[in-house]
This record gives structure tokens, C-alpha cells and sequence, in this order.
């Protein structure tokens, strides 16, 4: 059985939605740990409520990114994780710290990559005319939201679209996806192309369209 470690920043609802998928569809995984940088993330106690186990490694306590993520991989490893996933985690990591994990650690961005990299998708996404935004579940490279791309969801942008409701859509579309690329992850299904890209072995497709199914088998 795979061990799962989540890290979080806030209220955590892909780790949620992940944890949830775990025990509904019976992984062969298990959510070792859920680790925040803020003791106040609204995501711990949700956790603890489930059972799991969770721990605090507060970057305010350290002098400096590298400090901090020495602490905080040291932590990670006391649950034997063969998979970091970031949750919503809002601290930019070292590359030392991104190596230690180097294609074991998965994170969903708020955009289509490579469009969009950083904060403020959403906004972005609309100044700019975009017709179609969405998410990204891709490997963590040292490169801030880059890295083989594994899943990617689409919804269209409306012509009254504001930050907020866009935003709201595309994290509905999250729950689902982010669940789905993990558990391709410990199904052992992600296969690396010689160009650097991730396909699944089964070949379906690894797009996920607004109002669409998850499953393409389950489409009309």
C-alpha cells in the first residue's frame, strides 16, 4: 500500500476531495499525513477528523526557505511517503527540496500550463480574452509550475465571468481531477515519454471538459 503526503496552506478541499476518493473507491494508498506551514490551515482539523495524522512546520519559525524546508522534508519522511502531493501549498520550494522528491511530488495549478504560471490566474485568464481557463496537475520540477503536465481540466470563460466565479468552476473541476491524476499515479499507470512527456498506458484521454464525464467510456 502507497503512503500519501499532503501538504496544505489553507482549507485544503483538493485534500479533501483526494482523501475522500481514497476511501470511497478503495485505493491500494493511504493518506499517511496531511502537513501544513500555518497550525491555523482550516484543512488539519478536517483531517484530525478522519483520522489522519497531521503535523505543523510553521515557515515563520525559520530563517529562510532552505531552513525551512530541510525541517519540513525531514517531517515528510517520517511517514515514508512515496507520494508528496501540494494541496494548496502556498511556500515556494527550494530546488534541493523539489530533487529530494524528484517524480514522486504532484501539484495542481490554477490554469491551463504553461498559460498562466503563479497567482492571480483567474484574473489573468480574463484580462487576457481567454475563451477556455482550467487546471493543471502536473510533476514538480524547480521551475515554479512547470513540469510534465499528467491531467488538465477545461471550462469555458464566460462573457460575465468575474475572478470569483471563475474561480469557483475551475475548483469544482479540481475535486475531480486532481483525485483521478493520483489515482492513475498508484494504479501505475503514468508512463514518461522520451520527450519528457506523461501519457496513461491505457490511452484514454487525460482531459477532462466541463460537463463532461469523468470516465470517456461512460460518454453517449
Amino acid at each position: 500500500m502507497k503512503n500519501l503526503v499532503i501538504l496544505i496552506s489553507g482549507r485544503g478541499s483538493n485534500m479533501v476531495a483526494i482523501a475522500d476518493a481514497c476511501a470511497a473507491e478503495g485505493w491500494d494508498a493511504r493518506i499517511a499525513a496531511v502537513i501544513s506551514n500555518r497550525p491555523d490551515a482550516a484543512g488539519l482539523d478536517h483531517a484530525r477528523a478522519q483520522g489522519i495524522a497531521t503535523a505543523v512546520v510553521n515557515h515563520r519559525d525559520f530563517d529562510g526557505r532552505e531552513a525551512f524546508d530541510t525541517a519540513l522534508a525531514q517531517v515528510i519522511d517520517g511517514f515514508s511517503p512515496d507520494l508528496v502531493l501540494l494541496a494548496g501549498f502556498m511556500r515556494i520550494l527550494t530546488p534541493g527540496f523539489v530533487q529530494r522528491y524528484a517524480g514522486r511530488m504532484l501539484n495542481i495549478h490554477p490554469s491551463l500550463l504553461p498559460a498562466f504560471p503563479g497567482l492571480h490566474t483567474h484574473r489573468r485568464a480574463i484580462e487576457a480574452g481567454c475563451k477556455l481557463a482550467g487546471t493543471t496537475v502536473h510533476v514538480v520540477t524547480p521551475e515554479l509550475d512547470h513540469g510534465p503536465i499528467v491531467a488538465q481540466a477545461v471550462v469555458a470563460v464566460r462573457p460575465d465571468d468575474t475572478e470569483d466565479t471563475l474561480a469557483t468552476r475551475v475548483l469544482a473541476m479540481e475535486h475531480r481531477m486532481y483525485p483521478q491524476a493520483v489515482r492513475w499515479w498508484v494504479d501505475g499507470l503514468l508512463d514518461h515519454t522520451d520527450d519528457g512527456r506523461i501519457v496513461l498506458r491505457t490511452g484514454e484521454s487525460q482531459l477532462l471538459m466541463d460537463g463532461a464525464p469523468d470516465n470517456p467510456g461512460d460518454a453517449p
